[in-house]
């Protein structure tokens, strides 16, 4: 699965960038809003985790922009802004969820999971498939 992640705060950056891998995620990193948008035109993600707080734009800003163009990547918004009208817009635009700084890196990627299994899997832990009968003259 191939992540963008979408931060301005370099340390956190870097942490999330050597922490996801080992989880068994591609990484890519865009710091800015105008290098998230070459990331998106680029490439195809499976999610997103978005700062709201961006040097060049808002994430909420991306996030209508990402929406708009039917990108089907699901949206985790990491934010510093712990304001319930900040999460309630961030939600109502089309985030899948919304998790504050500071967060364990352990919840990160158990957020970002469930976000996985309800775009992709329809919420299902595992994916089952239906037992295939061979009729006798297939034998």
């Amino acid at each position: 699965m191939k992540i963008l992640i979408v931060e301005d705060e370099k340390s956190l950056l870097d942490t999330l960038a050597a922490f996801l891998p080992g989880e068994g995620f591609v990484c890519e990193m865009a710091e800015s809003y105008f290098a998230a948008e070459d990331k998106l035109a680029a490439f195809d993600y499976d999610i997103i985790i978005l700062d709201i707080t961006l040097p060049d734009s808002n994430g909420l800003d991306l996030l209508q922009k990402i929406k708009i163009s039917d990108n089907d990547a699901g949206i985790l918004i990491v934010s510093a802004r712990n304001s319930l009208d900040d999460k309630l817009k961030g939600l109502d635009l089309g985030a899948d969820d919304y998790i504050t700084k500071p967060f364990h890196l352990s919840e990160l990627n158990s957020r970002i999971r469930a976000v996985l299994r309800k775009r992709k899997f329809n919420g299902m832990k595992e994916l089952a498939f239906r037992e295939l009968r061979l009729l006798p003259e297939q034998r």
